[in-house]
């Protein structure tokens, strides 16, 4: 017997820029979105039925539409609106929508923000899903690409060694990462602008902190340090590729080299990635 298994479809890289103009100045809110719904869209794909099938161009006119009622506040709440609007179809069973945050911040002007004049930050990706169902809203948030650098304070050592090992240990390194950290809220129904800020002040300041034995520590240490300052977190998912600086051999122009001067390489890298979560009591 041959059978259709699970399957999903929607709209991908939705990009959707809204100005919000205001006494004050503008606001620039520059998202990527993306929706997927499930259900019963069986007939579409085995008897190329149609007539349950939300077209993906209805679901990105409804991400335009949206931003100008929903987006006045978090992306967690407006990517909730947009995912409760599609389960009104009764064929959809579930609809997950994703939302990344470019931020944009006004230039400043002598010490003044300028009120329609904006500049790309480079701080990382703000991301937010919210998955619906008509029972129960999941709400997971967190950061991309958030690169960061400990100068000192990191170490590897203790390693297994073979024929094939030429890595040195070591006590002290300059160690790089992209944080990609995502995290579970316990509830739907948060100040979720807030409570991103939190995490993620929580999230770097821990980072530059604590004293890393490794990066598998470093997420460990990360990880549990935010589910024991914030309540609201459930579970995190971290992912850190290492980003090697490696030490450049200054000998041969008759120079020591202390730890100053650094060839930076993108690959191949580590990739060292763990989730943390609270566990039964």
């Amino acid at each position: 017997m041959i059978e259709l298994g699970a399957n999903r479809y929607g709209k991908a890289a939705i990009r959707l820029v809204r100005v919000a103009r205001g006494a004050d100045g503008d606001r620039v809110r520059d998202l990527t979105v993306a929706i997927a719904l499930e259900g019963g869209f069986e007939a579409a794909h085995t008897d190329g039925d149609n007539s349950m099938v939300i077209a993906t161009d209805t679901m990105k006119n409804t991400a335009y539409a949206f931003a100008k009622e929903h987006l006045d506040g978090s992306i967690e709440d407006y990517g909730r609106a947009l995912a409760e609007h599609f389960l009104e179809a009764p064929q959809v069973d579930v609809a997950t929508v994703n939302i990344r945050a470019h931020h944009w911040s006004a230039i400043d002007v002598a010490g003044t923000p300028a009120r329609d004049a904006f500049v790309r930050g480079g701080e990382g990706t703000r991301v937010a899903t919210v998955a619906a169902t008509r029972g129960a809203t999941s709400v997971e948030a967190g950061v991309e690409d958030l690169v960061v650098m400990k100068t000192t304070r990191s170490a590897f050592s203790g390693f297994p060694r073979d024929r094939y090992t030429t890595l040195l240990e070591t006590d002290d390194r300059l160690m790089a990462t992209k944080i990609t950290a995502i995290w579970r809220y316990g509830s739907p129904d948060l100040d979720f602008d807030e409570t991103f800020a939190a995490v993620r002040t929580s999230l770097l300041e821990v980072f530059a902190d604590h004293d890393s034995p490794s990066v598998q520590t470093s997420i460990w240490i990360m990880a549990r340090a935010i589910l024991e300052r914030h309540d609201e977190v459930e579970a995190i998912r971290m992912v850190l590729p290492n980003l090697h600086h490696w030490l450049v051999d200054l000998a041969p122009f008759g120079l020591t080299n202390d730890r100053e001067i650094y060839v930076a390489t993108t690959e191949p890298h580590g990739l060292i990635e763990a989730t943390v979560r609270r566990g039964e009591a």
